[in-house]
């Protein structure tokens, strides 16, 4: 039965590449700075999706993504990943913009054990590609090209293929990116992204018989599902085992992050047909699998640790470190709880080390934990935040001994080429001397018709809900490049080695 299913994931998973094995589908998302990194979702019928692991828990090991000092990796990291599967192997590539290498992991199951190899080149928003026994990357901005790599795949192949395929006229807007190449029957199609000067993102297709031959083609969809200014775009196209085509792409929501669109696709004269008359429809038929029950892709959690785990495999699969964990610091406690200890001081929550997320859910969400605040020191903040660069939290501060709850908002703007929202103290807007070591805090969050607001409370004695602070307008930030996410974070501002402790986090989405 045809229904609704739009966003297929209604989370940030960006840059979606999709493909098919056997029964089950795979996709791999960008995760940028967020560790561990490289999420792989499994689906049996491209409308549901689970989370089945990561390709790796750290990458580039820099000072960024260590967080040492004010520096950070927001809007870097690992960006726009390709996924393929070839003579029982699987593969994926990316570039990190934080160390400036490309990667290539492999693994025999989708799992892992994965094998990490860094490619020699600079590869932006590249397709892997197996053809004829050799593999090609297919990349770049404006100007597309592909470079056969050599048979290690660990860098360009000495006299292999390399050629311009495509290149987009000057427009004054985002040129031709976020290359996907297949071969299908006798044809390579090249599918790419781009986003022309007065109009919205659109996906384009080329194609051509050969690698070395002319690649032609066109835009092939430019809608916004009725969301102004938000087009749908950058993604391939995938085969049901029944014989039917979907495109697999991403589109803005706001605050709330990218999130992946299913599209049909029909054929005409061996090219794609994106959507209906050019259109996605309302309504999709997809064939799911009865009596199969997902993981959903949040989690609530009591922290209890995982017995025969290593500590890094502890915490729950939907949990990720804002940036790299430093593991020393933090802990889950024998009878359920999670220690976070501070070791730098920081001037607000963006600076923080070991920030435990989880996306957000659009259209709305809710969360709410436990703080105790008994192990902090003076200037020390612990509590739940709306994690982006105009941030918001809800907490407890610590003051000459007392508990304070505390909201503070950023509503700076950002200046070209840093961010600098990230470098401001946020405003305090709520400030409530409490009477005990621990509150229980919570965070609502609202994305429906482009609303984007936040509100916080706590819960009083009898268990009700207090509203505290004021509404708050959350962003998507280029500064950040990621959906505001749900955030656990404990900082300093005047002494290291306070101790914060959360317990009972609440994911509501009722």
């Amino acid at each position: 039965m045809a229904k609704d299913i739009n966003p297929i994931i209604k989370m940030d998973y960006p840059d979606p590449d999709v493909i098919r094995v056997g029964d089950t589908y795979y996709m791999v998302s960008t995760t940028m700075y967020f560790m561990p990194g490289g999420a792989l979702l499994r689906s049996y019928d491209l409308a549901n999706w689970e989370l089945i692991g990561y390709l790796f828990d750290t990458l580039d090991d820099t000072p960024g993504e260590r967080m040492e000092q004010e520096q950070t990796e927001y809007a870097g990291g690992m960006w726009a990943p390709s996924i393929r599967y070839h003579e029982g192997m699987f593969y994926v590539f990316f570039l990190s913009h934080s160390g400036k290498k490309n990667y290539l992991f492999r693994s025999k199951k989708i799992e892992g054990p994965w094998e990490k190899t860094v490619v020699e080149g600079n590869y932006h928003d590249a397709s892997l590609l197996f053809d004829g026994g050799k593999a090609y990357i297919v990349y770049g901005n404006t100007e597309i090209y592909i470079t056969e790599l050599n048979e290690e795949l660990t860098g360009p192949g000495e006299g292999g293929l390399h050629r311009l395929l495509v290149k987009d006229e000057a427009h004054g807007g985002l040129g031709y990116e976020g290359a996907h190449i297949q071969k299908i029957g006798d044809w390579f199609y090249l599918f790419l992204i781009n986003w022309p000067k007065g109009d919205v993102r659109t996906e384009s297709c080329f194609r051509a018989k050969k690698l070395t031959d002319e690649f032609t083609g066109g835009v092939v969809l430019n809608d916004c599902r009725g969301i102004p200014g938000r087009g749908v775009a950058q993604g391939g196209i995938v085969e049901t085992g029944e014989g039917k085509w979907y495109a697999v792409l991403f589109q803005d929501m706001g605050a709330a992050g990218r999130m992946p669109i299913l599209i049909p696709v029909t054929w005409k004269d061996e090219f794609p047909v994106f959507g209906v008359d050019g259109k996605i429809p309302e309504k999709i038929d997809v064939k799911e699998r009865a009596g199969y029950n997902y993981n959903p892709l949040y989690t609530s959690d009591d922290f209890y640790p995982k017995a025969g785990l290593p500590k890094n495999r502890q915490l729950s699969p939907q949990w990720q470190w804002n940036h790299q964990p430093d593991n020393k610091l933090w802990n889950l406690l024998p009878g359920g709880g999670l220690e976070i200890k501070t070791g730098k001081l920081c001037i607000n929550l963006t600076h923080a080390r070991n920030t435990l997320t989880q996306r957000m859910l659009w259209p709305k969400c809710e969360a709410r934990v436990n703080i105790d605040s008994s192990k902090l020191n003076d200037g020390d903040y612990a509590g739940l935040c709306a994690l982006q660069s105009r941030y918001a939290f809800v907490g407890i501060k610590k003051e000459l001994g007392t508990a304070f709850l505390v909201v503070i908002v950023n509503n700076a703007e950002e200046k070209p080429g840093m961010g600098a929202a990230d470098y401001m103290p946020g405003d305090l807007v709520e400030k409530i001397r409490l009477d005990s070591v621990s509150a229980t805090v919570g965070i609502r969050a609202s994305f429906k018709d482009g609303v984007d607001t936040v509100d916080f409370y706590f819960m009083d004695k009898k268990g009700v809900p207090v509203s505290v602070g004021t509404k708050h307008r959350l962003s998507f930030s280029l500064a950040h490049f990621t959906g505001n996410r749900f955030g656990l974070c404990c900082f300093s501002t005047r002494k290291m080695g306070g101790t914060a402790t959360f317990r009972n986090f609440e994911y509501i989405t009722d």
